[in-house]
């Protein structure tokens, strides 16, 4: 069964150089081992999804252009995520202010190009169906 994601969850970016934390603030009302519990609304950057390290992703056009000023040499530049998407799927039968809770098997797209997981929900003791 899938683990519930909370605050501080490590999350990697297919494009990332370095994993990241995620932030879940408290406006679900809902905590799980002590940890305010996250929902599939939870993506809004720099709040939710903090930067991961550097970014090699060429559609990125701040890689794009370091790239070109390198003469075609792949130059990472510092990751600033973009996801105005929800987490896919989440949970359906458990919700969180009406909306599906998130599971660590969830997946959010960068618009440059990167998918982020959860490598580590944040704790081991709550799984939901």
């Amino acid at each position: 069964m899938p683990q519930h994601v909370c605050n501080n969850a490590l999350l990697a970016c297919s494009f990332g150089m370095a994993p990241s934390a995620m932030g879940v603030l408290p406006i679900n009302r809902v905590m799980t081992s002590n940890q305010p519990a996250a929902n599939i609304m939870d993506h809004i950057p720099i709040v939710n999804i903090r930067p991961f390290g550097m970014c090699t992703c060429p559609a990125n056009p701040v890689v794009a252009a370091a790239t070109a000023a390198a003469l075609g040499v792949l130059t990472p530049m510092p990751c600033v995520p973009a996801t105005p998407a929800p987490w896919v799927p989440g949970a359906p039968t458990v919700l969180l202010a009406n909306m599906p809770a998130l599971d660590n098997t969830s997946k959010l797209m960068c618009i440059w190009g990167g998918v982020i997981s959860v490598t580590f929900p944040g704790q081991v003791t709550e799984q939901i169906p």
